[in-house]
């Protein structure tokens, strides 16, 4: 049986009552406006009340089906009843403690969960094939793997790659290759990064005839930090062979390789890490998004041998906290349980079905994506990437009750929390097809 929410409150299906937005909607949003940064990005007014599986209710009563997943990180839906039955448990144990000074059980349990499960060889001198650290987020994550690998190699060079997004902290904004508006008058950047196109053959036969001959020496890099498939750069799926490659680049020149499983990671492509599905094995893993269902968590996963940096090298004050530790055991259990093989299923009848839809639209590229990571790109009438017409669908989605967000140039990506069954995605694609 797949590991849903039970006793469901909430329709399975859309429901609004009110225009959009709703008057305390609107309220709120005022509210809002008054006090909170405006760098924050809200791509339509919606004011969230609950959710549950893959359904979400706004304050004045209006129900959403949700493929957004808040960004790739409710796994296991919103409000999935094991997933808030552990955080209850735990919360009424301990809440806080500081694993950078002590210890405790759940930080330790969902370390080992992960480290056995890692795509790294199994050593001959450790238990685990990895260690971890904990973090707060996929950034966090990401500062700690620059750090973790300029210490081992005593290396200063990075290479990132455009179309990137690895956080918008200072270490994790100067490998971010996404969009301008995040780096901009935020300079200097920390030094020490190359970037290069993602996902092609081309752009790493750049890198070794041309970059290493001339203005990057190769014996200086410490790292290649690439995403399996790059999430805000458009959900752009490699080359085949292109991961293959970078770990033989890795190889030869003593590199590691980090690959950044923030939102890829976590059963979304239907395997626990995106990584697996080329069989490379890298020597850090970066996670976050869906590793807590909705808890702030992330973790830094590398080869026993790597992590050597010593006590206060490197700690965090909330990360590893014993109630979102205890949301991701609970989370790993549903996503090995039966959720991944849902996003392996619903993945595939998701990509049929926005095949169909292309053919029917061509302006609608062909579905590209693994699991329920998945991104069409929106067209003009001459083929070119139109992002007006997919900033307009995304609007017109939400008004008839259906959450949709962008990436890339003129993406839409379905990234829905992997409890989605198959009524709901025909539900989903009936919805974009009225509005196209």
């Amino acid at each position: 049986m797949l590991s849903i929410p039970v006793n469901l409150t909430l329709p399975r299906t859309p429901r609004l009552i009110t225009s959009l937005p709703g008057p305390r909607a609107q309220a709120i949003v005022q509210r809002d406006r008054a006090v909170t940064s405006p760098s924050y990005t809200r791509d339509y007014p919606l004011v969230v009340a609950r959710g549950q599986g893959c359904m979400v209710e706004d304050v004045d009563g209006n129900v959403f089906l949700d493929m957004t997943a808040g960004i790739a990180v409710t796994a296991t839906g919103h409000a999935h009843p094991e997933v808030v039955k552990a955080i209850q448990e735990q919360s009424a144990r301990l809440l806080h403690m500081s694993g950078t000074d002590f210890y405790y059980e759940p930080m330790v349990e969902l370390a080992e969960q992960l480290a056995i499960r890692a795509p790294f060889p199994q050593p001959h001198h450790a238990a685990f094939p990895a260690k971890v650290f904990f973090t707060n987020s996929g950034a966090e994550s990401n500062e700690g793997a620059i750090k973790l690998t300029r210490y081992y190699t005593k290396r200063s060079l990075i290479i990132a790659f455009l179309g990137a997004f690895h956080g918008r902290t200072y270490g994790a904004m100067s490998l971010t290759g996404s969009k301008t508006v995040q780096r901009a008058n935020f300079g200097p950047l920390v030094p020490g990064v190359t970037h290069i196109p993602y996902g092609t053959h081309a752009s790493l036969d750049y890198l070794e005839k041309q970059l290493f001959g001339t203005i990057l020496p190769p014996q200086e890099v410490a790292a290649i930090i690439v995403e399996p498939i790059q999430g805000e750069g458009g959900y752009i799926v490699p080359e085949d062979g292109f991961l293959q490659r970078i770990r033989d680049i890795c190889d030869r020149y003593g590199i590691l390789m980090v690959v950044d499983e923030v939102q890829s990671g976590m059963g979304r492509t239907g395997r626990l890490f995106a990584i697996e599905h080329w069989d490379v094995m890298p020597d850090i893993i970066t996670t976050a998004k869906g590793i807590a269902s909705g808890l702030p968590l992330g973790a830094i996963l590398a080869k026993p041998e790597l992590m050597t940096w010593p006590p206060g090298s490197h700690a965090t004050t909330f990360g590893g906290n014993p109630v979102a530790c205890a949301a991701g055991i609970a989370t790993l259990r549903l996503l090995e349980s039966d959720l991944m093989t849902n996003a392996t299923q619903m993945g595939e009848l998701l990509q049929a079905s926005l095949t169909q839809l292309h053919q029917r639209f061509p302006r609608v590229s062909l579905p590209r994506g693994k699991g329920l990571m998945v991104a069409v790109d929106l067209l003009d009438e001459q083929g070119n990437l139109d992002y007006i017409l997919r900033d307009r669908i995304i609007q017109e989605a939400f008004l008839n009750g259906l959450l949709l967000l962008g990436c890339g140039k003129a993406a839409i990506r379905f990234c829905p929390p992997l409890v989605i069954d198959s009524d709901q995605i025909q539900i989903a694609l009936q919805i974009l097809s009225d509005i196209l």
